[in-house]
């Protein structure tokens, strides 16, 4: 697996000419493509850098492993069943040893020149590879395994903090997918370059030590193109010694607490893609009774199906960064890797080994390539909100430390996936419960992290209530600050009006609900760890009520958002209550601009209390009916009145309810 390890303030922003150029766009409600990304300088270089570098990984590992699999007599004193494992181990040691001065590093160069130190360096390492494949010296190729883990070390922080310094926020989901589906398309033709380059029985070693350097050359050819990207921290001293440092960047990474759950939640996954992808070339010959070039088929499908989940990850968030994909991402994931245990177990008896013709023939297969592809989607829905959670939540003076403790950690579960690996077929376990097992685990960790930060649980939830029934229109969904105290004001039409709000927000939103919603089990549960503030009327319990001012007091100078329906109660008759004076009482606390909101469409619908509420129907009020959620220009709060607010809101929702 090509380890490009795979991010409270917000990212810095970009200078280039295109990144302006995209903010303006995105004021007139335009947007551009990801794939636009690839015409530009300050992406494209680097695109194509990482994606050689990307590549050059797999010819080289994938030749490794084939070689040592299938043809284990020229290689002496190798395991054919756990060398994928060891080569996975020690590519991925020097990231334990050297991740955190390598962060260092990265905070404290140029980011280009960087690019072209760790190309310049991969040219001198692949040489050394190719006298392995030539001489069939395991030694030799053990060691270039390791050099590359050096050279990806050094990269990996550069890598991920040099997207949030030349993309804006909204480009950072799209900047993520395409790197993360350029790395997994780098895999598969890697895949096909090795697979093909060990198949050669005369002249392979050859073909694989000419490919490995010529795509060496390319890459730093390419990278000499990549812009300037100042040093954040240019006077930061170098701690050299790896131990102290380690330490001292994991602490800065638990700093932010949603920031390093997201470490943790990335190093898992490449946990399960290492002990997948280390797994395919025994699973190919000892499950599937399949030749190597049937691997390069089972890792294309998963490349593939990584990089497609990629890609539409800007599609699904609507370009923000949308952490409830996450959870959708890992139950997908355990989903279709417990039916590949099984479908594993329904697979027809081979006497030889097929080849990929042979194999694709026979429909139990498909069944297989049909998880892998569905496993590697979801992991797509999984890896890319992360990445941009993290970049967008780091402090950027010290992001790429921040991506070193990342790369850190993913050293650490990758090791503790080969053991396991190791440790599970030593003790008679077959590839597919080995699968089982990992698909079991992922489950747990999932649960045992969105407990810690419900956040995440939270976000997927509304997103898939409002995308199960509704398409919703956005209409200056920019004037939600992505940074910075305000009060939201909105129409209250349906039970459902702070969910689709919370769906649409680029952020965490504090609700202030009335305290008898808290008394109810789900929405109790589900507003209590969205952090809402219960609020009674004075003549209820003025208790409550004060309470609730001194909360959105703390919420608004801590820089959050909050809202506010100032209605106090559901509409009965689809017009707008009269709107009190909560609001007047929070800002005058804590003065903080004051964006008034609008929906259009959920009354009449079940949610709402209309006489004639149904369910939803197709086109009316049904599955996929459309709503709109209009946001008004911000105001100043020693001008917002009630009065003013509800003329506001009243012009916004117009005439449809």
């Amino acid at each position: 697996m090509s380890q490009s390890p795979l991010p409270p303030t917000p990212p810095t922003q970009p200078t280039s000419r295109s990144a302006a150029a995209h903010r303006a766009a995105r004021q007139h409600g335009q947007h551009e493509s990801q794939f636009k990304l690839l015409s530009q300088r300050r992406f494209a270089p680097f695109f194509w850098t990482q994606f050689l570098g990307a590549m050059n990984d797999n010819v080289f590992k994938i030749g490794f492993t084939s070689l040592v699999t299938f043809q284990a007599a020229r290689f002496s004193g190798v395991d054919p069943k756990t060398a994928a494992f060891m080569i996975s181990a020690i590519f991925i040691l020097p990231f334990v040893l050297l991740s955190a001065t390598s962060g260092q590093i990265a905070d404290k160069y140029d980011k280009a020149m960087l690019t072209r130190f760790v190309k310049s360096f991969e040219i001198v390492v692949m040489p050394i590879g190719g006298a392995g494949f030539l001489l069939h010296s395991a030694p030799l190729l053990y060691l270039c395994t390791f050099l590359m883990g050096v050279h990806s070390t050094v990269f990996g922080p550069v890598k991920y903090s040099y997207l949030p310094q030349h993309l804006s926020r909204e480009e950072l989901v799209g900047g993520n997918g395409m790197v993360e589906m350029g790395t997994f398309v780098a895999i598969l033709v890697g895949t096909i370059v090795g697979g093909a380059g060990a198949g050669f029985v005369e002249h392979g070693a050859l073909v694989l030590a000419c490919a490995c350097v010529a795509i060496a050359l390319a890459g730093r050819v390419v990278s000499s193109f990549v812009p300037v990207t100042a040093a954040p921290q240019p006077d930061l001293r170098i701690n050299w010694n790896p131990v102290s440092e380690t330490w001292r960047n994991l602490k800065l990474a638990r700093e932010n607490r949603t920031v390093f759950l997201s470490l943790l939640g990335i190093s898992w996954l490449w946990f399960v893609g290492a002990t997948f992808l280390s797994s395919f070339f025994s699973f190919a010959k000892d499950v599937l009774s399949a030749n190597p070039d049937v691997v390069t088929v089972l890792l294309g499908t998963f490349s593939v199906g990584i990089g497609l989940g990629s890609l539409l990850c800007e599609k699904l968030s609507k370009r923000r960064i949308e952490i409830g994909l996450v959870p959708l991402g890992s139950i997908g994931m355990s989903v279709f890797a417990i039916d590949l245990f099984f479908a594993s177990h329904a697979l027809p008896a081979a006497g030889h080994l097929l080849s990929v013709g042979e194999f694709l023939v026979r429909a139990a297969h498909w069944r297989v390539l049909a998880d892998l592809f569905l496993l590697a989607m979801f992991g797509g829905f999984y890896s890319v909100p992360l990445y941009a959670l993290i970049q967008s939540r780091s402090q950027p003076s010290h992001r790429a430390r921040i991506i070193a403790a990342n790369n850190i950690l993913n050293s650490l579960f990758m090791i503790v996936s080969a053991l396991m690996a190791v440790g599970l077929t030593s003790a008679g376990f077959s590839i597919p419960a080995i699968f089982l097992v990992t698909a079991l685990l992922n489950i747990v960790v999932a649960t045992y992290i969105y407990s810690l930060v419900p956040e995440f649980l939270l976000r997927f939830i509304a997103w898939v209530l409002v995308h199960t029934f509704y398409r919703i229109r956005l209409v200056h969904a920019e004037r939600i600050p992505e940074e910075g105290a305000a009060v939201l004001v909105c129409n209250h039409v349906s039970f459902v009006d702070a969910v689709v709000i919370m769906a649409e927000s680029p952020r965490p939103i504090r609700f202030v609900m009335d305290h008898q919603i808290f008394k109810t089990w789900f929405a109790g549960w589900v507003f209590r760890h969205a952090k809402a503030i219960p609020i009674a009327p004075a003549h209820q319990n003025p208790q409550v009520l004060a309470r609730a001012y001194e909360r959105c007091a703390q919420a608004l100078a801590d820089g959050e958002l909050v809202c506010i329906f100032p209605e106090g109660k559901l509409t009965r008759t689809g017009d707008m209550n009269q709107f009190r004076h909560g609001v007047t009482e929070i800002i005058a606390r804590t003065p903080a601009p004051v964006i008034p909101m609008a929906l259009r469409g959920l009354w009449g619908s079940v949610f709402s209390r209309a006489d004639d509420a149904r369910w939803p129907r197709p086109v009316q009020k049904g599955v996929m009916s459309r709503l709109t959620l209009a946001v008004g220009e911000p105001i100043e709060p020693a001008l917002a009145t009630p009065e003013l607010l509800q003329r506001i809101v009243t012009d916004l929702r117009g005439a449809r309810k």
